[in-house]
């Protein structure tokens, strides 16, 4: 079943501006990690609590045939809901995290298609944050959901 992209929830803000310093924290350390290049992740939207990362189909990253494994969409899931909690926090009282839960559901296969992570903040409390991550594998008629996460992260 296909489900829009750009779903954002009512209550987020595309207008408010995430602290430039954590846009740095999300630039060099999530996105410009060796993992994040290697599988070619990159920054598509970025707004406190609200994150939209694309990852290219690369034939280096599948189980078998076309199927994209496990294991990396895993891995985009968590450089996109550790980015949605730097982007809504502020510099002055964090300066780092850690992933301290992930559970993921695999809905579907992605047979050699691009993929999109939404992630969005759920809560956030001073030393944890949790998020909710979409992964969609991207077709010209739209998105088909593969993958949905549950995580948090640890704020320090």
């Amino acid at each position: 079943m296909s489900q829009p992209i750009s779903a954002v929830p009512l209550h987020h803000d595309r207008h408010a501006c995430v602290d430039p310093r954590m846009r740095a924290m999300v630039d060099n350390v999530l996105l410009g990690s060796p993992v994040a290049r290697a599988l070619g992740v990159r920054l598509e939207s970025l707004a406190p609590d609200h994150v939209e990362l694309e990852m290219p189909f690369l034939p280096t990253n599948v189980t078998h045939g076309s199927v994209v494994h496990g294991g990396v969409i895993a891995t985009l899931i968590d450089i996109a809901g550790a980015a949605a909690a730097a982007s809504g926090a502020s510099a002055d009282e964090v300066k780092g995290g850690a992933t301290s839960s992930l559970s993921i559901q695999y809905l579907a296969p992605a047979r050699g298609a691009a993929l999109r992570a939404v992630a969005v903040v759920v809560r956030r409390g001073r030393k944890q944050v949790v998020m909710d991550v979409s992964v969609y594998a991207e077709a010209p008629d739209g998105g088909v959901l593969v993958a949905k996460a549950l995580m948090s992260s640890a704020m320090f």
